[in-house]
């Protein structure tokens, strides 16, 4: 996406609503759930009844611009509401600068204690109005909020707001995307499911329970548009995509592998790295209960580790120690799971690392065993490390599920996978890399999908590494591997992979014009560009464009894959 400046996007959406758009058009941070990157907007809405509320102002990096366009178009002395979806510490600037022009405002949450923010917003004149779902707020004009609390570990706060008068339900982190662009309503929605499809993954598949819980609450409200706090509004899409997450969410909670994820966070880059660890585990098909074990009753979690297959503590270090809700969920989880459970330990600090090593010694001494090294993550995590934190999340989904085949005894193929396994593919290798991280996996399953432009399709495991890298929009290239040299290099990428090891190590490589590798000892290469992807099953088909290509060895003949059955590579 071309970079563009900063700016706000003003645009009316109902009686007395307007809302503001915060646009940035590249990636704002280091968090999983911009790895498309697409940019963002942060959406802000205004409603002028007799009273003037704001709802969800956005973070610190849009402070500036948006107390600007918001004075343009308001008289900040007078308002009297903000209301917020949820509180996090990137907001504290925008409202402490707010609370500086205003003084008299009254801040909405359903949470008093998190709009203080940890210290940061420590006033005496803070005005703060609990909502917990039994009250309403009277704006004038017809605009009588109703407030439906929907918390999730991630965002113990989390608050939808809903205007009877224009049927609008303000949905903060529900229904959203890291989109940016022009258009502010969901014109085409279709277009955008690919992008919502991931934001769910990232943000919401690892609280799918809770969702259902909030999709139920919502479900009796004549809604007619959903105002997200991230990209487009939803409006034209509103049934499908309400749809389409009870789906996703189904899809988590009827897993019958599961991992507890348990963890708590100082200044949310433990949360950063539980998520990433999350997005690793559901995308390889296992369900994810997670637990933000500062809110959670020893009883939740009690049960969650009963129930699970494997469970993962991620903890911060304050003070040399660990803070004291990790310490208790520590003490349940060892007093609860036995020890044939598969156990991981991760962990953010600023200084000292000491509640990680704690976490990892006191499970070592109980004969656990371990899904994968024990991550140690200083200061903020940036997009290698939570490359890192997604393939060790993969990786420990993926020996939950061998061991339970281990346990299953094997079936003969049917004769439709029989007949399945003579399908014919090229041995190939797909090499990517964006920005710093790069990835490749060994295919067959590739096919020429389209004359002009020439084009083909890569079925690709939702469980493999290099398919967070294999979205519309990426670069990738197709090694095709020659027949009489194939076996080094595929032995190579058949190996198992450590999360963050290099994958191109002890392999010849140069640079394809797309900056992806090209392996020296293909055949052939083509370098694509992804247009579209379908989701099928425990695979996602990726339709690319060829852009590029070259025949290595013209004398060489393709490598062949040939297979037995269907149900397995």
């Amino acid at each position: 996406m071309e970079s563009k400046p900063r700016d706000v996007q003003f645009f009316p959406i109902g009686i007395d609503t307007s809302v503001l758009r915060s646009r940035s058009w590249t990636r704002l941070r280091f968090e999983i759930e911009y790895a498309l990157a697409r940019g963002t907007t942060a959406n802000c809405y205004v409603i002028q009844g007799d009273r003037l509320a704001i709802i969800d102002p956005p973070g610190e990096t849009f402070t500036q611009i948006y107390l600007a366009a918001l004075q343009q178009r308001i008289d900040l002395q007078k308002l009297d509401y903000v209301i917020l979806g949820h509180v996090n510490p990137n907001r504290a600037a925008t409202l402490k600068a707010l609370l500086e022009i205003a003084p008299q405002i009254t801040f909405v949450s359903s949470n008093p204690g998190a709009i203080n923010l940890r210290g940061t917003m420590e006033n005496p004149n803070l005005h703060v109005k609990v909502m917990r779902g039994e009250e309403t707020l009277d704006l004038g004009k017809g605009h009588d909020l109703q407030f439906i609390p929907t918390p999730n570990p991630r965002y113990p706060d989390h608050l939808c707001t809903y205007d009877p008068l224009t049927e609008i339900l303000y949905t903060d982190k529900f229904f959203g995307a890291h989109i940016c662009g022009d258009q502010v309503f969901d014109e085409g929605w279709e277009s955008f499911q690919e992008d919502r499809r991931y934001y769910f993954d990232c943000l919401m598949a690892p609280h799918a329970r809770q969702v259902e819980t909030a999709l139920d609450k919502l479900s009796d409200l004549p809604i007619r548009m959903y105002a997200t706090a991230h990209g487009p509004l939803v409006r034209y899409g509103l049934l499908q995509l309400t749809e389409a997450y009870r789906q996703w969410s189904q899809q988590q909670t009827s897993q019958d592998t599961t991992v507890a994820l348990i963890y708590a966070s100082a200044y949310g880059n433990t949360a950063t790295l539980a998520q990433a660890i999350a997005r690793g585990i559901t995308k390889a098909g296992v369900g994810v209960e997670s637990i933000n074990c500062e809110i959670a009753a020893p009883d939740e979690i009690r049960t969650a580790v009963e129930k699970s297959t494997g469970f993962i503590i991620g903890s911060p270090t304050l003070g040399g120690h660990a803070p004291t809700p990790i310490q208790t969920a520590l003490g349940i989880v060892l007093s609860t799971a036995t020890n044939n459970k598969l156990a991981g330990v991760f962990g953010s600090y600023g200084w000292s690392g000491e509640a990680i090593d704690l976490i990892e010694n006191k499970l070592k001494d109980a004969g656990y065993r371990f899904g994968f090294d024990t991550m140690r993550v200083k200061f903020k995590p940036n997009d290698v490390t939570l490359q890192l934190c997604e393939e060790a999340g993969t990786d420990f989904a993926q020996s939950l599920k061998k061991a339970k085949k281990v346990r299953a005894p094997r079936q003969p193929a049917t004769n439709v996978e029989q007949a399945v396994g003579r399908v014919v593919g090229s041995l190939s290798v797909v090499t990517t890399k964006q920005g710093d991280v790069s990835s490749a996996m060994l295919a067959s399953w590739v096919s020429q999908a389209t004359f002009n432009p020439p084009g083909l399709t890569v079925a690709v495991a939702k469980d493999r590494a290099i398919e967070s890298l294999m979205h519309t929009g990426s670069k990738f290239v197709l090694n095709i591997l020659p027949e009489d040299n194939y076996i080094s290099l595929m032995k190579h990428f058949l190996k198992p992979f450590t999360p963050g090891e290099d994958r191109f190590s002890g392999v010849v490589t140069q640079s394809a014009d797309n900056g992806c590798p090209v392996l020296s000892d293909a055949l052939a290469y083509l370098e694509c560009s992804i247009q579209n992807r379908m989701e099928g099953g425990d695979h996602w088909i990726v339709y690319a464009a060829v852009d590029n290509g070259k025949v290595l060895d013209s004398d060489g003949v393709t490598a062949v894959h040939h297979r037995k059955s269907g149900n397995h590579y």
